[in-house]
This record gives C-alpha cells, sequence and structure tokens, in this order.
C-alpha cells in the first residue's frame, strides 16, 4: 500500500502521530508536497467529509481527523511554502455577536481546512465590522458566518449588509442550526450549508 493511501487511512483513524510519520516518510522518498496534500491529507479528510454528510461518523470522529490532518500540515506547510504552493483562497469564519457558540464554527474551518482554503477564525460574538474588516485585511474570497439561536441569527443580516456596503467582494455564507435556505434568501446571503462538510463543498462552489 502506497504512503499517501497510509496518510489518509490514518488520518480517518485519527491518529495523528501516524500520519506525521508518514508525511515526512513520503516526503523523504522524494513525493512532491502538493501530492501529500491532495492525495494523502485531502484525500482522507474528503472521505470522513461525505460519511459525516450522511451520518456514518459524527463530530468526535470529525475532530479527532482534524487534529491528524493539522499534525500532518504541521510537517507539510514549510514544504508546501517552499514549493510555492497557495492555498485556493482564505476564508474568514466567525459566530455572530450576541452568540457564544463555537463547535460548529470550528468544525467547519476544519472543513475549509480540509478542502484547501487558508482560514482566519474570528471567533465569537463578533460584530459585523470584525467580519469586514478582517475580511477585507487577509483579502477572503469568502466569509462565513455563524448562529446558533433564533435570537441571535437576525444579527446575520447585519454582517450580510456591511459586507455588501463595503469595497470587500467577498462571498458571504452562512449556516447554524436554526438557519435554513429561505432565511439566506431573505438577508441576501450568497450560500447557506446544512453542516460543516457542505460549507466546505459551498466555499469552493462559491470559488467557482
Amino acid at each position: 500500500m502506497s504512503e499517501l493511501q497510509d496518510i489518509a487511512d490514518c488520518l480517518m483513524k485519527g491518529k495523528a502521530n501516524d500520519v506525521k510519520e508518514h508525511v515526512q516518510k513520503a516526503l523523504d522518498a522524494g513525493t512532491a508536497p502538493d501530492k501529500i496534500l491532495n492525495e494523502g491529507l485531502l484525500a482522507g479528510m474528503s472521505i470522513i467529509g461525505e460519511r459525516f454528510k450522511k451520518n456514518e461518523v459524527y463530530v468526535p470522529e470529525v475532530l479527532i481527523a482534524a487534529r491528524a490532518m493539522k499534525a500532518g500540515m504541521e510537517i507539510l506547510q514549510p514544504e508546501l511554502a517552499a514549493s510555492g504552493v497557495e492555498p485556493i483562497g482564505t476564508a474568514v469564519i466567525g459566530t455572530v455577536k450576541g452568540d457564544l457558540h463555537d463547535i460548529g464554527k470550528n468544525l467547519v474551518g476544519m472543513m475549509l481546512e480540509g478542502a484547501g482554503f487558508k482560514v482566519v477564525d474570528i471567533g465569537i460574538d463578533c460584530e459585523p465590522e470584525k467580519f469586514v474588516q478582517t475580511a477585507k485585511e487577509n483579502k477572503a474570497k469568502v466569509v462565513g458566518i455563524s448562529a446558533l439561536l433564533t435570537t441571535t441569527m437576525t444579527n446575520m443580516k447585519a454582517v450580510v449588509e456591511a459586507m455588501k456596503a463595503s469595497d470587500c467582494n467577498a462571498k458571504t455564507m452562512i449556516g447554524g442550526a436554526p438557519v435554513t435556505q429561505a432565511y439566506c434568501d431573505e438577508i441576501g446571503a450568497d450560500g447557506y450549508a446544512p453542516d460543516a462538510a457542505s460549507a466546505a463543498d459551498l466555499a469552493k462552489s462559491l470559488l467557482a
């Protein structure tokens, strides 16, 4: 079995140390860093994403796999940078003002990283201005806006409007337990995702 397959398999099992070891072995064997990223780490993470969508795995498994991916990326990142491999874009993510929930947002961040994005997480309880400013500073292509309460969900509209009023042309996507496609259409966001794995797919499609 190839080293890349081993990386994907160990990542899906959440074996962070084994992922690191196989990434190093693949590099030592002269495998191109972007090949290790795409056919090893991202391949494994995308299978986890698909399984998560089908309810075959749950949040803990995704978190463990994402942690293993991070471990592999620690070794791979300097090599990717040295070989001039760029992320497909920057995504800014945050939870809206008044909302202190972050598990969903964190999962989305991991899935976005797993899809090849550079992720800037601005945290929880974020004012619309913070989304706009961070998106501008990082030349973000996508801004992910999260809310978990019906009472804070209305603050998503303010973020979408602030983004539109600014000269930042990042696409906005929203998600969270009470959020729906109908609400997305109502406030004029560019996209809605029902779960973290779909959010990564949506972000990629918004770039296309």
